[in-house]
Parts: structure tokens; C-alpha cells; sequence
């Protein structure tokens, strides 16, 4: 699969700048990561959402029980709680809501730090109305996997970044991301 667009850097208001990559917004696409990232890697990451003003960040209890797609809404269920996203076609009887409520852009992303190394890395969904829907906080190489910040990297913890980034754009692991110096707060 190859990438909607190359790469691009942006700068954006309260995060900084930001590598976008942007992939397919299609269900298929997106439930495959979604698989991926929840079957297989659900002890490694964190997810919610991040916007101005407020932080949600979740770690799965363990494995999901289930992960499917239902009129258009990605389920994954943990059994004692589960989350949905709209990642396909929605049917209403308002045009309206049909249009804005399914995810119309998503994307792999890295933050960077004042010296242009990263600083995160993850990916996000955004609604047809440009809203932040979902967030997957991918792991990080400074910090361990209960958050605490450490002195010497772990190359391994990029394995998934390199992973979505292999599979959704077509792309080899970029020697960018073993830049990283530290967190960024």
C-alpha cells in the first residue's frame, strides 16, 4: 500500500510540529490496524483522545474479547468495558450526520522536539467535521512500559511505529525516529 500523500510537517497550536503521514481513511484499512494494534500489541500502547484542555489516555486490561465493525462502528471489547469508533460508511436519515460522524482523515504521526528529533510517536483519527475522534499513543523509547522515563533508549519499543509505517505507507524504518533524545512533555 502507498501513502495518500508524502509525508508532511506542520505546526499546530498547543502540540507543536508534527511529521504527518496520512493513511487510507477506509474501514478495511483502518480495522486492519485497528487488529493489528489491539491484538497484538494492546500491552504496549496507550489510547484515547488529546485536544486542548483535556488528555484521555486508557491501557487496555488485556486482550480484547472482540474487535468488529457494525454499521460502520469499530467495537473493541475488553468484556468489563469496550470503546467505539466510526471508521465506515454511516447511514442516518441526516445527511448531516452520515457525512461527519465516519473518520475522514487519519494519520501516523511524530511529534518533534525544539531540535527536530521526535518526541511521540502515534496515530490519529479525525471526524468529517475535522474533529479529533481517536488516538493510539504508540510506545515510546524513553519510557518503560508503566511510563517512567528512562536514561538510555530501547530501540525495540519503535518496532510498532516501524510496523504501521511498513504496512499503511509502503515505508522502511526511517533512521529519524533512533534520533530521539528524551520525552517530550
Amino acid at each position: 500500500m502507498t501513502a495518500l500523500a508524502k509525508p508532511y510537517r506542520t505546526e499546530e497550536l498547543g502540540t507543536g510540529r508534527l511529521d504527518i503521514f496520512p493513511i487510507p481513511a477506509e474501514e478495511t484499512v483502518l480495522l486492519k490496524a485497528f487488529e493489528e494494534i489491539f491484538r497484538n500489541h494492546w500491552s504496549e500502547i496507550h489510547f484515547g483522545y488529546l485536544v486542548q484542555g483535556a488528555a484521555f489516555e486508557a491501557k487496555a486490561p488485556g486482550p480484547p474479547q472482540r474487535i468488529g465493525v457494525m454499521k460502520g462502528y469499530l467495537t473493541v471489547d475488553f468484556g468489563a468495558w469496550h470503546f467505539h469508533v466510526c471508521i465506515g460508511a454511516y447511514k442516518d436519515k441526516d445527511p448531516e450526520l452520515s457525512r461527519i460522524r465516519p473518520t475522514a482523515r487519519a494519520e501516523l504521526y511524530r511529534t518533534l522536539k525544539a531540535d527536530d528529533t521526535p518526541g511521540s510517536w502515534g496515530l490519529r483519527l479525525f471526524n468529517g467535521r475535522g474533529e479529533h475522534q481517536f488516538q493510539v499513543f504508540l510506545p515510546h523509547p524513553f519510557l518503560s512500559p508503566d511510563q517512567q522515563i528512562e536514561a538510555e533508549p530501547s530501540w525495540e519499543r519503535l518496532a510498532l511505529w516501524d510496523k504501521l509505517r511498513a504496512r499503511l505507507l509502503g515505508l522502511a524504518p526511517d533512521p529519524v525516529d533512533r534520533a530521539a533524545t528524551g520525552v517530550r512533555h
